[in-house]
């Protein structure tokens, strides 16, 4: 059997990292919580737990 095409990347939903600014495009990974994924990498996410330290401190 043939594999059905995958979607265009312009087709898939996007979101806008608050870290970085940069635009980040939907993964397989993250189908099952795409609601709850704020930062388009480990290190923006590691970057906004080094922020928030700093506004508590």
């Amino acid at each position: 059997m043939a594999r059905p095409p995958h979607p265009k990347k312009s087709l898939l939903p996007t979101k806008v990292c608050p870290i970085c600014g940069r635009p980040f495009v939907w993964r397989k990974k993250w189908a099952r919580d795409w609601e709850s994924v704020v930062y388009c990498s480990e290190r923006c996410q590691r970057e906004a737990r080094r922020q928030r330290r700093r506004t508590t401190d």
